[in-house]
């Protein structure tokens, strides 16, 4: 059942991730470690590579169809390969529980800040927020992203910030990317989700390389099946993004993310 459970599990996470850009990453872990009974340490491991080859199936024909801002996804992503392995050198020294908690603590506040923005997803320009503060990021009247030094420094950030989670938990770190793109960026929903793979794939290299350096080993086949299984579910939970609404999107992130969440607080907690 190990190999089935595998190719299922990562359909599950490959879905999410095409759907959202960041639901897959989020996934990853509680299947790997509460579905296949797996070592939560390996289990980032496992998930870093598997959701990074399950991305890079997913972002090379959106790159093609133009879908993805490749200079601003690698502005981003090269931040967080920096930031990467300093989330793996943190995480040995932090206790799984811990780990856990903060995790679904962060995608509690993902989710709130996803749902309440969800209605501006579609903007292109800059935007005010409910303070009337601008952002960072502004855009030109064709949507294009002007890339000021102040937006460059913000965006280096937020990547750096997105590769040093990635490296702690384990994940893809789309939960970040893809509201960062939209609030900061002033990039579309539909455009946020396909860079974040981009992000996600140069990241995850930064992630994994980091995990085998600090001495943890990772299942290869359980990988390789898991990013089968995700490419599969990629292609079908892209399909299904392109007939949604940018604030449905939005909306099943969140409550995705808030789900995942409760159900590793009450694995850990209870």
């Amino acid at each position: 059942m190990l190999y089935p459970l595998s190719i299922l599990f990562g359909v599950c996470v490959g879905f999410a991730l095409g759907l959202t850009g960041g639901g897959g990453s989020l996934l990853a872990v509680p299947l790997l470690v509460y579905g296949l009974s797996m070592a939560p340490r390996e289990a980032f491991g496992v998930s870093l590579a598997a959701v990074g080859a399950t991305a890079l199936a997913g972002v090379i024909p959106r790159i093609r169809a133009g879908q993805v801002e490749v200079g601003t996804g690698v502005l981003f992503a090269v931040a967080g390969m920096v930031g990467a392995p300093a989330g793996t050198w943190i995480a040995g020294r932090i206790p799984e529980a811990i780990l856990l908690a903060l995790f679904s603590l962060l995608m509690l506040v993902v989710a709130s800040r996803m749902w309440n923005k969800s209605g501006q997803a579609e903007m292109l320009g800059p935007v005010c927020d409910n303070q009337g503060r601008r952002p960072s990021c502004e855009r030109t009247d064709d949507g294009k992203l002007k890339l000021t030094s102040r937006c460059a420094i913000v965006l280096l950030i937020v990547g750096l910030l997105t590769g040093f989670l990635s490296g702690m938990f384990g994940v893809g770190g789309g939960f970040v990317i893809v509201p960062a793109l939209v609030f900061f960026s002033g990039m579309p929903i539909h455009k946020a989700v396909a860079t974040s793979l981009l992000v996600i794939v140069m990241v995850s290299i930064s992630g994994v390389a980091s995990h085998f350096a600090a001495g943890r080993g990772i299942s290869l086949e359980i990988t390789g099946l898991f990013a089968l299984g995700g490419v599969i579910g990629m292609a079908l939970g892209g399909h299904l993004a392109k007939q949604l609404p940018a604030a449905t999107l939005q909306k099943i992130f969140a409550t995705g993310i808030v789900a995942v969440a409760v159900f590793i607080v009450s694995k850990t907690y209870l």
